[in-house]
């Protein structure tokens, strides 16, 4: 099938964006998912850092590609194999495919997958090769998923199920800013009760850590924001324990 998105043919130094237009909206060929493989119609899909570190060059990865991973959708077909999801069903895209048999799979690491990582990096979805495509030329998968587009085709370990209830928007967080925020705190920092916290910055990955942060840290979260007008007060920590400080302070 045919379906538009958004290909990044060279890295661009020049901003800003709207005006340099790094990303091309363009038609391309998506191929039916494989085995292990499904079939998302993309409902959201956020703009992360690391699609603009690709978009600079600091993050080399080969090009042409379609990026986008933090993302939303629905299930429109499945291939062999993929039994646990049928059309219809609600999924988060994540940004690691992982294998569940390497060692850091086995060790309850799946965010360090190595064939997660060496497919990610090579640009193609687990089973190796690209479903995207412009021309008869291959189009590059960005980190296994390429949400900037109408649809995608992902490994099955690219996807999780979530709720129907759950608004796509909101939805598609999980996919990157909720997963690092929330993972910084309990997998990287270990809070324990009584703790005191900093959050630098309150982009999608702070928003995520603030609540995280705050079953654990009782004493203070100090939040380092650009500015005071940049502080959410629906994130508001237990007991007023949440301090918000700009940039200056």
């Amino acid at each position: 099938m045919f379906i538009k998105a958004a290909v990044l043919r060279e890295t661009a130094s020049g901003v800003p964006y709207d005006l340099t237009r790094p990303m091309e909206i363009a038609d391309v060929e998506l191929a039916p998912p494989g085995p292990g493989e499904v079939l998302v119609a993309i409902k959201a899909a956020g703009l992360c850092h690391s699609d603009l570190s690709v978009v600079n060059g600091d993050r080399p990865r080969p090009l042409p590609m379609v990026l986008g991973h933090e993302a939303a959708g629905v299930v429109e077909a499945v291939g062999d194999g993929v039994s646990d999801l049928v059309p219809g069903d609600h999924v988060v895209s994540v940004f690691m495919p992982n294998c569940g048999h390497c060692l850091p799979c086995a060790e309850g690491r799946p965010a360090l997958c190595e064939p997660g990582a060496l497919a990610n990096g090579g640009g193609v979805l687990t089973g190796g090769h690209a479903r995207l495509s412009e021309k008869a030329h291959a189009l590059h998968h960005h980190l296994g998923v390429s949400a900037f587009a109408e649809r995608a085709v992902v490994s099955r370990r690219s996807l999780v199920p979530v709720p129907r209830d759950i608004p796509f928007v909101e939805a598609a967080l999980f996919g990157c800013a909720v997963l690092t925020g929330v993972g910084a705190v309990v997998n990287t920092a270990k809070l324990t009760m009584g703790s005191t916290a900093a959050v630098v910055g309150l982009g999608g990955v702070g928003l995520a850590a603030l609540p995280a942060s705050s079953p654990t840290s009782r004493r203070r979260i100090c939040v380092n924001a650009i500015c005071r007008a940049c502080w959410p007060e629906r994130y508001s920590a237990p007991s007023g324990s949440a301090n918000p400080m700009s940039a200056r302070t």
